[in-house]
């Protein structure tokens, strides 16, 4: 009984027979899995374009409070430079 879903990169179709096969398909798997999670560029990557997915979301569903999002967090970085800037010119 073989389904015609398809397998992650991390993943081993059932149903392979032939151990060398099935062991390089193992290693293979394995491979993948551990470039997944040591590859930290491509983890912060995906991250950052699923939080701007999201972001764009919210602002088309509630665009005034997306605008008052964007303009608190100015404010935010903004003040928090300006405190930088006054400790260290004291």
């Amino acid at each position: 009984m073989s389904s015609n879903l398809p397998v992650p990169r991390t993943g081993v179709p059932i149903g392979i027979d032939d151990p060398v096969v099935k062991a390089r398909t193992e290693l293979k798997a394995a491979l993948a899995a551990i470039e997944d999670k040591a590859n930290v560029p491509r983890r912060i990557s995906r991250a950052t374009d699923e939080s701007v997915a999201k972001a764009r979301t919210f602002v088309r569903q509630n665009p005034a409070l997306g605008i008052a999002s964007v303009v608190a967090a100015a404010a935010l970085v903004g003040g928090a430079v300006w405190g930088l800037v006054r400790l260290y010119t004291r």
